[in-house]
């Protein structure tokens, strides 16, 4: 193998997909052969104390812990050591911010925080007072590498991607999901570059993704393809969790006051409000049927992350990134260059799901390996976002906004977003046009 070929293979895109590839292969083989059990730790909800306490009791919860950490811990010091770093400056620092992360997983789990603020809020937050306040120790640093967590956890997370869930709810669903997405990111493009002017084209892209898809996913995602710079990202996805964060806790009572129904009202959150974990909160204060409209358009949508990364490559290389002068148009291998790897990771993970596992082992079987999966992506994010306020200072903020022209970019495409959605849900989901579909 040439060295050539050795250092693609280990870069950070391709070293997430190998270690999410291993991770969905042990949860595979530890539940489909109950050989052992490969759960990784999720801290139960509790309300006090003595609530809380019970669980440091379970022997059960030191060992899923333990589970958690030394898989992840192993798994990201191998990747780091075949990268070429150093295992004894990375290691420690890994530990550290697990157990910071053990800490927000914990807070975040108590019953009112629970309700209106998922983890990813918190992980942020601490990270951010962490970094505005004493400093992020330098002892850390090796071991913040917010994309390369979050890199893993994606691929992972395609494992829940299944095709099949387009079927459950048909065209409705896609329509939803699929035309008005590239309407608003084509929107948003418009809007940032030519009405805002706002020259930071990578970040404009990723601000459209984050606004229309889903959030930190999709912003990692099309922010790879777009070569976005990490303050940017970070800055694009604290100001989607802040609305994320309003819109979960708000739009439902909207949706109330307007007298949607159920279905139309979960679909109209799964189509507008970015992160997942949020959907499923806002859905669920609606009812059953309403969760479960919302987690269909949302997990539809969801699949478009790779797609929309592929042709952001594809049209940055090709376009966007010609050179000051008008240079000449890069060619393909410049393109497969700049696509996100992950992605491939992510696509391969969601088509074994769908056409290898699901049919052989049936939806139960699937159910139960993305249960285990979903804490070990959980538990990468959460590190990740941590890294993100780790490595966010609010005094170079406001001049990544460019003059606040950021904040508006998010707030006139979420509206237009909202609208946009809104008028499909009518379109699709009112039976003025179409029959109601049935989700029992």
């Amino acid at each position: 193998m040439s060295k050539d070929l050795k250092n693609k293979l280990v870069s950070e895109d391709w070293m997430a997909v190998w270690l999410g590839f291993v991770v969905i292969a042990i949860a595979c083989f530890a539940v489909l052969t109950g050989f052992f059990d490969f759960s990784a730790l999720k801290f139960s909800t509790w309300s006090n104390f003595n609530e809380l306490f019970e669980q440091f009791a379970n022997i059960k919860f030191w060992n899923k812990l333990l589970m958690a950490v030394v898989t992840l811990g192993a798994l990201f010091t191998i990747g780091t050591v075949l990268r070429g770093e150093s295992a004894k400056k990375f290691l420690p620092a890994f530990l550290a911010l697990f157990a910071i992360a053990v800490f927000i997983r914990m807070i975040s789990a108590e019953f009112t925080l629970n309700r209106y603020l998922e983890w990813a809020f918190w992980a942020l937050l601490v990270g951010l007072v962490i970094s505005n306040t004493v400093g992020t120790p330098q002892w850390m640093r090796p071991a913040i590498k917010t994309e390369f967590y979050i890199k893993t956890g994606l691929v992972i997370m395609g494992f829940s991607v299944l095709f099949s869930n387009i079927a459950k709810f048909g065209l409705y669903g896609l329509g939803i999901a699929w035309i008005v997405t590239p309407v608003v990111i084509l929107f948003m493009w418009w809007f940032g570059t030519r009405v805002l002017k706002i020259s930071n084209k990578p970040m404009v892209i990723t601000m459209a993704a984050a606004t229309s898809v889903c959030g930190t996913s999709a912003a990692i995602a099309t922010g790879a393809a777009a070569k976005c710079k990490k303050e940017d990202l970070g800055m694009v996805i604290s100001i989607s969790i802040i609305f994320t964060i309003l819109m979960m806790v708000f739009e439902p009572m909207i949706i109330r006051a307007l007298q949607m129904s159920p279905l139309m009202g979960g679909a109209l959150i799964g189509g507008t409000v970015d992160s997942t974990g949020a959907v499923v909160v806002a859905g669920t204060a609606l009812g059953g049927e309403a969760q479960t409209a919302a987690v269909l358009v949302k997990s539809i949508q969801n699949i478009l992350i790779g797609f929309i990364a592929f042709f952001v490559a594809l049209f940055f290389a090709l376009y966007v990134d010609k050179g000051a002068n008008g240079a000449a148009k890069v060619g393909a291998s410049e393109i497969w260059v700049r696509f996100p790897k992950f992605i491939i990771g992510f696509f391969v993970a969601s088509l074994v799901a769908s056409f290898v596992i699901l049919p052989l082992f049936g939806s139960d079987q699937v159910n139960a390996i993305n249960k285990v999966l979903d804490q070990y992506k959980n538990w990468a994010f959460v590190i990740a976002f941590l890294c993100i306020g780790l490595e966010t200072n609010f005094k170079t903020i406001w001049g990544q906004m460019q003059g606040g022209k950021t904040l508006w970019l998010y707030i006139v495409g979420q509206a237009f977003n909202i609208v946009l959605t809104m008028f499909a849900v009518w379109l699709l989901l009112s039976g003025v046009i179409f029959p109601i579909p049935s989700l029992g």
